[in-house]
């Protein structure tokens, strides 16, 4: 027996043209046209985004209960000002999700993870963009030297979570995926929130 077809969402808006705007190396930007719930017509303009990873590093330190966490320093251009981020990435062409986690961690940090769970997906600028980041946690952590980009600069540091935490309540850190990855982060360390935890195959 088939599914039952879902009704159509009374708010769906329908796309009756689509016009190229900008292509860069990061960005794809498009101009649409939609008819309205009411029938009217509306102009939409959006980016579409290949979609990204955050990690959640947890560095375990001996005599403590809680694990620290992995954070980075960066440069972001359009604020004009250093951001306090988790180590995050954009997806290449054909990455697996996963694997462009570990990249991004190894990378811009020099630590490797032999665990691994994946926690949720987030939207971060629903309004004007495609852009998904899927949210990783990684344990075990592993140091390394990192393998930065080239023109990428950036500063890798440790903080407790209630450090973390009192940045994102004194709005120190309000990167929107960190902040996002601090209410998971929580969770998971209260209980609350159950991640499923393995070792990736080489």
């Amino acid at each position: 027996m088939s599914a039952p077809v879902s009704p159509p969402c009374p708010l769906s808006e329908v796309t009756t043209d689509s016009r190229e705007v900008y292509k860069g190396r990061l960005l794809h930007a498009f101009s649409d046209t939609v008819r309205l719930p009411d029938g009217r017509q509306a102009q939409r303009e959006y980016i579409v985004h290949p979609g990204a990873v955050m990690v959640i590093p947890l560095l375990e330190v001996p005599g403590c209960d809680e694990p620290r966490v992995v954070l980075e320093r960066q440069f972001r251009y359009p604020m004009k000002q250093v951001m306090i981020e988790f180590p995050a990435g954009k997806l290449e062409p054909g990455e697996n999700r996963l694997a462009c986690a570990r990249r991004e961690l190894q990378e811009e940090t020099g630590y490797r993870a032999r665990e691994w769970a994946l926690a949720g997906v987030i939207h971060p600028v629903i309004s004007y963009s495609t852009e998904f980041i899927e949210i990783w946690f990684a344990r075990s952590l592993v140091a390394g030297s990192n393998r930065l980009d080239d023109g990428e600069f950036l500063e890798a540091f440790t903080a407790s979570v209630g450090e973390l935490g009192q940045w994102c309540r004194e709005g120190q850190v309000t990167d929107a995926k960190t902040v996002a990855g601090m209410l998971w982060l929580q969770n998971v360390l209260s209980g609350a929130w159950e991640l499923n935890w393995h070792t990736p195959e080489d």
